[in-house]
């Protein structure tokens, strides 16, 4: 019976990721050209984006190091576009945290927005999962995925300037983004942070080295982890 359940639950894990496919894929392939066009044979683009398995860091550190950009910034640079996987990880290991070593080791390289946003709404709204139902479920949005994302970078690297600008692939990023948070922004802290986000980031937007991020970033956290203090307190009060 337990087996049943994971497996009913990885499946449905796997439909609710299956939609991402149709911005992964074009995300992934516009990497795969990017890259290509600067400079990276495929070995180097199938490497990167397998060790990376971060879009929006791995778009970041090319540009970057097209520009010759200090490897240093660079490397802040990524770190603060993938800070938010830090957060994400905090965030699931009240529910994964049980589950065991390899497990977690495998998930925590899994851990991306898609698979995070899907599965913290997910635990959210079904508490009584157990752990490898949570587990299941977890893996089940990153199986439709992960092979599109290889896949799509694959076939950008390979076919390179023939993929006509007409078919806009950049629309993607923005996208899979507002897919994501939309859902998400179900309580006032959320929706403060995101304002207070977005706000910072185009105030800071002439920073160089795209450091305007890590401040839009901190300051967004800032600002929801101290709306969620002031309505505990009012709750308090009342």
């Amino acid at each position: 019976m337990s087996f049943t359940t994971s497996k009913s639950v990885y499946w449905k894990g796997f439909r609710d990721g299956a939609p991402f496919i149709m911005v992964a894929a074009p995300f992934g392939t516009l990497f795969g050209v990017f890259a290509t066009e600067a400079g990276l044979n495929l070995v180097q683009v199938m490497t990167f984006t397998a060790t990376v398995f971060a879009g929006a860091a791995q778009f970041t550190a090319l540009q970057l190091l097209l520009d010759d950009t200090p490897t240093l910034i660079v490397l802040l640079s990524a770190l603060a576009v993938n800070l938010r996987v830090a957060m994400y990880s905090a965030a699931l290991t009240p529910y994964l945290g049980a589950a065991p070593l390899w497990q977690r080791a495998v998930a925590a390289y899994f851990t991306v927005d898609q698979s995070y946003a899907l599965s913290v709404v997910r635990f959210e709204t079904e508490p009584d999962l157990t752990v490898p139902q949570r587990m299941a479920y977890f893996f089940g949005t990153v199986t439709p995925l992960a092979p599109a994302w290889y896949l799509a970078t694959y076939l950008g690297a390979v076919l390179g300037t023939r993929i006509p600008d007409s078919w806009a692939l950049d629309f993607a990023l923005p996208i899979t983004f507002l897919a994501m948070i939309g859902p998400m922004l179900r309580t006032l802290p959320h929706v403060i942070a995101a304002l207070v986000a977005i706000v910072t980031a185009l105030l800071t937007a002439g920073v160089p080295f795209n450091l305007g991020l890590l401040i839009a970033g901190t300051a967004g956290m800032m600002a929801g982890a101290q709306a969620e203090v002031m309505l505990a307190r009012r709750s308090k009060n009342t």
